[in-house]
């Protein structure tokens, strides 16, 4: 139904921007991140091609438990009788569960614990909490290239905490959002090229990368719609994204990381990795305050510019998913 998935996602979106995550070991994303870290070493092995295999079991047995478990939920949910209570007892519980595939509050919050230890003159601990949300090593970041990684971050979190669990839904329902994110925190925990990782961890990467091919492209082009909407350098974010967006090493990720670069007319650098955009690496807490408005109206547009849309269409032809 065209009405109840809106409204899943109008909620997701709700509870999300107005009490965020709350701090809790049986929250759907921590069990799955620890069903994956309780799989990775029995993945583990001598030869390549068996760990590779591994690391392909791991994803699939994760993402089998949660499609069964949300199958089971969808029965029990059916077995109500009364057809309006089904409904808002469907409509309450699938806003609840898509709300933990999305992190829009949690972004903000991980990005403003940052200027918090930049405000104390904290430069020590503002590394610390970027370590949090990025990959690089942070201990000798300098204050912008702290500030421009939390910028980063930002942009591939709209992807990846927004976009993603979002573009998935439309065409899958909450199985689509879940093993999107199954695919995502598998990524960001073993999808490394180290001798640890690069074989048990080749194939969680490589779907990441397959995944989030159309929603990171979806999301640079919203983030210049959000640009002309928040009267940002709208021209310089698109010729930016255009430009800049294959510069970095994940296929993906430059897209949106180049977009919110030009629209903030500023640059993202990776120290002996990548720059994006063509203004100064001179960056200021004001410029995470626009990237968190610019995150929250591009979630919100992606909501309504693309999510709905494909519902609607796959609605009409019978395609939609409904769990």
């Amino acid at each position: 139904m065209i009405f109840e998935s809106i409204m899943i996602i109008g909620i997701a979106i709700f509870v999300d921007l107005i009490f965020g995550d709350p701090k809790n070991k049986y929250h759907p994303t921590v069990w799955i991140g620890g069903l994956i870290a309780k799989l990775t070493p029995i993945a583990k092995n001598q030869n390549p091609i068996l760990e590779k295999l591994g690391g392909i079991l791991i994803i699939s047995i994760t993402s089998g438990i949660v499609v069964l478990l949300l199958f089971i939920l969808s029965t029990v949910l059916s077995l109500i009788v009364i057809d309006y209570v089904s409904l808002i007892v469907s409509v309450i519980v699938g806003g609840l569960l898509l709300k933990t595939t999305i992190a829009i509050h949690g972004m903000e919050k991980h990005a403003k614990s940052v200027l918090e230890s930049l405000d104390q003159d904290n430069l020590e601990m503002a590394r610390t909490n970027l370590s949090m949300i990025v990959k690089r090593n942070t201990k000798n970041l300098d204050k912008s290239h702290v500030i421009s990684g939390v910028l980063e971050s930002i942009s591939e979190n709209t992807v990846d905490g927004i976009a993603g669990p979002l573009f998935y839904f439309a065409f899958f329902g909450l199985p689509g959002a879940f093993v999107y994110r199954v695919i995502n925190t598998a990524d960001s925990m073993i999808g490394y090229k180290t001798d640890i990782f690069k074989n048990v961890g080749w194939f969680g990467a490589t779907c990441d990368t397959i995944v989030n091919f159309i929603p990171s492209r979806l999301t640079g082009l919203i983030m210049v719609f959000s640009a002309v909407i928040l009267k940002n350098n709208w021209k310089e974010s698109y010729k930016v994204m255009m430009r800049d967006g294959t510069k970095t090493e994940s296929h993906n990720a430059g897209y949106p990381m180049a977009a919110l670069a030009g629209a903030l007319e500023t640059k993202f650098e990776k120290i002996n990795h990548y720059k994006l955009g063509d203004g100064e690496i001179t960056l200021t807490h004001d410029h995470i305050y626009s990237a968190i408005t610019i995150m929250k109206l591009t979630a919100i547009l992606f909501f309504g510019l693309v999510t709905i849309p494909i519902i609607i269409i796959l609605s009409l032809v019978g395609w939609w998913i409904h769990v």
